[in-house]
């Protein structure tokens, strides 16, 4: 029973890795790509987006989230989405990589930055009124109880040998 528990926690941790890896990864490719395209160009992709009804209503709750999320970022304030997608995404990054190798002394360090990452994006979406930063705070959140268990975990394991 023990046997199976601990193998369902590892695949849900290597699970966890993996969306974070990949959540890394776009944000990082995100922040390259928005380097090199125009606000506007963005902001006319959102309305594109919006005018197809593709979110729901023109007037929606989402809709309306995204025009005011991109009408910041057209007038040129963007340095801070590309700073924090750049920097999220390397850390994130770097951070997956070393629990994939189970390099102990990362979990610790994962599980702070990560706690940070979620204190800041629960200060961004209480100040910004966004709708994705509360739901990123969630799967961080979910994925630190993750990094606290396997690092339990393995420091068990290394303590019995």
């Amino acid at each position: 029973m023990a046997d199976t528990t601990a193998r369902r926690t590892e695949r849900l941790f290597r699970i966890a890795l993996l969306i974070k890896g990949l959540d890394g990864a776009a944000e990082l490719v995100a922040a390259i790509v928005l380097l090199f395209v125009s606000g506007t160009a963005v902001h006319g992709l959102v309305a594109e987006i919006i005018s197809r009804d593709l979110l729901g209503r023109p007037d929606g709750f989402l809709a309306r989230h995204l025009v005011a999320g991109t009408a910041e970022f057209a007038t040129g304030n963007r340095t801070f989405v590309v700073l924090y997608l750049g920097l999220h995404g390397v850390v994130k990054l770097a951070l997956v990589a070393a629990l994939l190798r189970r390099w102990l002394p990362a979990y610790p360090v994962a599980a702070v930055v990560l706690g940070v990452f979620v204190v800041y994006e629960l200060y961004r979406a209480v100040h910004t009124g966004s709708v994705v930063l509360p739901l990123l705070a969630v799967l961080d959140i979910l994925i630190i109880i993750m990094v606290v268990r396997e690092y339990r975990m393995l420091r068990g394991v290394r303590t019995e040998r």
